[in-house]
């Protein structure tokens, strides 16, 4: 039976059979729900802290 991931950048749950998978020269592996996760992680190197819509988001000062 197909696990329900969850997306390493904003946290939300990806259904079976959609998402991106990002395997890592280390051999670690990243689920994203969307290239916009996958581009703000990996290319832009962000932190999901500090976006609204990701679920770790800090609000306030």
């Amino acid at each position: 039976m197909p696990s329900i991931k969850q997306c390493s950048f904003c946290g939300k749950e990806i259904p079976p059979a959609t998402g991106l998978m990002y395997i890592r020269n280390d051999g670690s592996i990243l689920w994203f729900c969307s290239n916009k996760c996958k581009k703000s992680m990996l290319k832009l190197h962000r932190d999901p802290k500090k976006l609204k819509w990701t679920k770790s988001y800090i609000g306030g000062k």
